[in-house]
Formats: C-alpha cells, sequence, structure tokens
C-alpha cells in the first residue's frame, strides 16, 4: 500500500496473471484520507497495451474508488516473464462539487503551481492460478479406490480403461480371468446336459405311462371274455335241466 497526503493506493504493484492470448485486469483501490475533493489521472509508459477504467475521476472526502486496468491480449510471453511497463498515478485537491468531466490537464500541471501529488506503479507478471487436484469424493486414508459412478450406472470410462491396462499388466489377474471363464462354460454344459436328460426321462415316463394303459385296457377285455364264457356255462347247464 502507498500511503500519500492525499490518497491511499492499494496495491501498488500491478499483478497479472500472465496468459497468452488472453485478456487480464486488475483492479486498485484509492482511498481518499482528506475532507477535500481530491481529483486523480492515471498515465502508463505503454498505453496501446493497457486499458484503464476510469483513467481520471474524482475521489469524494473519506471515501474510495476502484480503478480496473485491463492488459490487452499478447501474443508472446517477455523474456524471463519481466516486464518494464509502468503505471503514474498523479492526484491533486480540487473545488468541492467538482466531477470527472471538469478534470482537465491543467489541474495537473506543477509548474502552474499546483502541488501534484504521484505514485509510481509496477507491472508484475505472476503464474495463473492452478486448479485444485480432483479428489476422489468419499475416499478415505487407507479405503481402498473406487470408480466413480455417474448417476445412471455407468462406471467412468477413463478409469475403465486404466483398470483394463491395469488387468493387462497382471497375468495372475488373466489366468483367474480365464479360469472363470472355463469355470463358467463347463456350468453352462452340465446345465444343458441335464435339461436334455430331464426332457429324456420325461418321454420315457410317458410311453411307460401309455403302454401302462393298454395293458390295463387288454387285462379288462380277458376277463369280459371269460365272464361271457361262464355265463354261458352256466346258462347251458340250466337249459340241460329243463
Amino acid at each position: 500500500m502507498s500511503t500519500g497526503e492525499l490518497l491511499s493506493i492499494e496495491p501498488v504493484e500491478l499483478k497479472f496473471p500472465f496468459e497468452l492470448k488472453k485478456q487480464i485486469s486488475c483492479s486498485l483501490q484509492l482511498s481518499n484520507k482528506t475532507d477535500s475533493y481530491v481529483a486523480f489521472k492515471v498515465k502508463t509508459t505503454n498505453p496501446k497495451k493497457y486499458c484503464v477504467r476510469p483513467n481520471t475521476g474524482v475521489v469524494l472526502p473519506r471515501s474510495t474508488c476502484d480503478v480496473i486496468v485491463t492488459m490487452q491480449a499478447q501474443k508472446e510471453a517477455p523474456q524471463d516473464m519481466q516486464c518494464r511497463d509502468k503505471f503514474l498515478l498523479q492526484s491533486v485537491r480540487v473545488n468541492d462539487g467538482i466531477t470527472a468531466k471538469d478534470i482537465n490537464a491543467e489541474m495537473f500541471n506543477k509548474d502552474a503551481g499546483h502541488v501534484v501529488e504521484e505514485c509510481k506503479l509496477r507491472v508484475v507478471y505472476v503464474s495463473p492460478p492452478q486448479p485444485p487436484s480432483p479428489v476422489a469424493e468419499g475416499s478415505e486414508e487407507g479405503s481402498s479406490p473406487r470408480g466413480s459412478v455417474s448417476e445412471n450406472g455407468n462406471v467412468n470410462g477413463a478409469e475403465f480403461a486404466t483398470a483394463a491396462r491395469s488387468l493387462a499388466d497382471r497375468p495372475e489377474l488373466q489366468d483367474k480371468s480365464l479360469e472363470a471363464k472355463a469355470l463358467i462354460s463347463r456350468l453352462t454344459e452340465e446345465k444343458n446336459s441335464a435339461i436334455q436328460q430331464n426332457s429324456k426321462l420325461r418321454q420315457e415316463l410317458e410311453l411307460l405311462r401309455r403302454e401302462g394303459s393298454k395293458n390295463r385296457s387288454g387285462g379288462v377285455s380277458f376277463v369280459f371274455v371269460i365272464f361271457i364264457g361262464l355265463l354261458g356255462i352256466i346258462l347251458g347247464y340250466l337249459m340241460k335241466r329243463t
């Protein structure tokens, strides 16, 4: 922070998180420490590279004003990430009631007898903030890693590919997988064989049932013949007696 007699300026270094082909902005806060109106003006050594809003203005007594400095998108990074650009912020007491429209260059002319307070500001390039490392939700120290599952129940594709590569790198897991496949195949064959035997047993049972029905029908006919024969013998005996 720069503390002058008129304005306190924070910060005194314009820090830009430098990225190629991207506009970057930072802000200054001007605080009027007096009971007077204070006009300010912002200059830079490289006006084509920066946009300052507002570049002139009035800070009311005991109040603050924010200034936004925007650096235009850069096509090349400076050597060693060092910047030689500088800003100059000038401030001067003015009459009460003056607005930004009333500010002119003559107000900041020292040769005209005006007391102008000046503060030089450096430009510093810093590395852009890095995104936080992704952490698996619900993971705890000592717990086994779990693949993330989407709301519709599908496993994350990247984690599935990682698991597949891990399986390919571990022969013992491949052997267990082959054993499991062989066991499944053998159980499937035994199941199909059992189904076939069950069907064959049903067919034989149906055949035996049909043969039993025929035998029962044949037995009834034989008894009927014997009965008729006995009845004929009895009738013949009765007829002889009569």
